[in-house]
């Protein structure tokens, strides 16, 4: 019911058809930590060409951001409960707008790692914030779902509006472009949120513990560093080192959170069965799909020869799935059950995967695009009803902190994917003989990596250079066939998983019928 005399409040805003703008809003920000996620690897060739980085230093330019973004979450997630999430996310949208061209005109590699670290800062203050609002603007649980949809449905085709885009601008423009998109977009969300988003923010708060927040910060990045070198360097001693400084201070912050009166993340929340589900579900599936996620663009530009417009247009699929489904996902979650919806979407991912194990050079577009739209399909049904979960199983003074729980979830799953089915691609590639009569500077360069080996066979003459490359791009694909292999069990054993772990787990109904909820 709505009066005469409305103010131009928080309440109103949840109300009225004002949410519905408020989530516009919203998404505009998840759009842009999205593309920008996936737009820094078609741009990486052209910033080692102007910025000369060495191999460690490209590792750290293309690491950083994940990294400080994994180890910020919750400690932003918690801070936007403290001091209102609308505040963290417009001073988090201008902070990303600034430092977006701090990455533009970087000059040295030591500036770009910097700039992406801060830009890391930033996006951290972004995902939490948004998904903690959706829980705070829409009371209504079927509203709810929608909106979540729709905040999922953005994320996914943002990462695969991302290559598309990024491919075009890196075709007709210089790189910096790629992070130069991020200001109208950060111009439109700051002006239009300051007068649309109502502040939410827990009531009585208690202090952030900073001691917590190092904690964390050190904890996760310590980890996420050790996975990522093991997988790519083999265990050093500093990869052990830093894994058992991340393992104590985690083990650490726990411990404190448990003691703490006002703890920065309520570890009493994993006793509820269907949110521990719930984030098992999204980093086990996000393990399974990033490590094909990552290496398929390679695939479709270094071995199929597609141009990076092109190839981002190729990925498009899944995007489409993801948004289609996502949409719709609350819906069939309330008409069937969340454990048939989550299970059946992970298990369909997992067979899509599983149809890519025969892929080979010569591969069909039809047979990929295909996978790659039930992939998304599946993607979009599971993650969009494991937030909702997430979500609602969490009072609204914790929103943030449970958001940023779940987006943890994704991060850590894209550094242990990464790491663990790269290292698998890695691995069978160099193991790839290189023709006899191959210059050992060639053949070196060839077993770094795919990359490598396209640009180092330019020396060599046609005949010697294709048969290099086909060796390599063999080895390239048998690597990801088997890499999809391992992606397809460990999805279908998260189908298992979250059958058990999801029973009985309903999504909220709403209170009134549909007819008295109109404004």
């Amino acid at each position: 019911m709505t009066s005469t005399h409305q103010r131009a409040s928080g309440a109103d805003v949840e109300r009225g058809p004002g949410r519905w703008l408020a989530l516009a809003v919203l998404v505009l920000a998840v759009l842009l930590v999205a593309v920008d996620a996936t737009v820094l690897g078609l741009a990486t060739p052209y910033i080692s060409e102007d910025l000369k980085p060495s191999g460690t230093q490209l590792l750290w330019i293309g690491d950083v951001y994940s990294f400080v973004i994994a180890g910020l979450l919750v400690s932003m997630g918690s801070l936007g409960d403290r001091i209102g999430r609308k505040k963290l996310l417009l001073t988090g949208a201008v902070a990303f707008g600034a430092v977006s061209v701090l990455n533009a005109y970087a000059t040295s590699p030591e500036l770009m790692i910097l700039a992406r670290a801060l830009l890391g800062v930033a996006g951290a203050t972004l995902m939490p914030s948004t998904l903690a609002l959706i829980r705070n603007i829409f009371h209504d649980p079927r509203e709810r779902s929608l909106a979540v949809g729709i905040w999922g449905a953005m994320a996914s085709a943002g990462a695969a509006v991302g290559p598309v885009v990024g491919g075009f601008l890196l075709e007709h423009f210089w790189w910096g472009s790629v992070f130069l998109i991020n200001l109208p977009v950060m111009a439109v969300l700051v002006l239009v949120g300051i007068k649309l988003l109502p502040e939410s923010k827990n009531p009585a708060p208690g202090p952030w513990d900073l001691v917590s927040v190092a904690l964390s910060l050190i904890g996760m990045i310590a980890v996420v560093y050790a996975i990522k070198e093991a997988a790519a360097h083999g265990l050093r001693w500093d990869v052990v080192v830093a894994a058992v400084i991340g393992a104590a201070a985690l083990t650490w912050f726990v411990r404190r959170q448990l003691t703490l009166p006002a703890p920065l993340l309520d570890m009493r929340l994993f006793r509820n069965r269907g949110f521990s589900g719930a984030v098992l579900a999204d980093l086990l599936t996000v393990l399974g799909l990033s490590g094909l996620v990552f290496f398929l663009s390679q695939f479709l530009q270094l071995v199929q020869g597609r141009r990076p417009f092109e190839a981002g247009l190729a990925e498009l699929p899944a995007a489409v799935g993801a948004v289609g489904a996502g949409l719709i996902a609350g819906m069939v979650a309330r008409r069937f059950s969340v454990r048939v919806v989550v299970a059946g979407g992970l298990a369909a991912v997992g067979l899509a995967l599983a149809a890519l194990t025969g892929l080979s050079e010569h591969t069909g577009y039809p047979l990929l695009g295909a996978s790659l739209l039930v992939v998304g399909i599946g993607a979009g049904f599971s993650f969009t009803v494991t937030a909702d979960v997430i979500l609602s199983s969490v009072p609204k003074e914790q929103a943030g902190a449970a958001s940023a729980v779940s987006e943890t979830a994704y991060e850590l799953g894209a550094a242990l994917g990464i790491a663990l089915l790269g290292s698998i691609v890695t691995g069978v590639y160099r193991d790839f003989t290189a023709p006899a009569g191959t210059p050992p500077d060639v053949a070196s360069a060839s077993h770094e990596s795919l990359g490598g080996a396209v640009e180092s066979v330019t020396a060599l003459p046609p005949h010697e250079a294709d048969a290099l490359l086909a060796a390599a791009r063999t080895a390239f694909v048998d690597g990801l066939s088997l890499a999809a292999t391992v992606g397809a069990a460990v999805l279908l054993a998260t189908a298992v998983a979250a059958w058990f772990l999801l029973k009985g787990q309903k999504l909220e109904e709403s209170p009134l019928p549909p007819e008295d909820d109109a404004p």
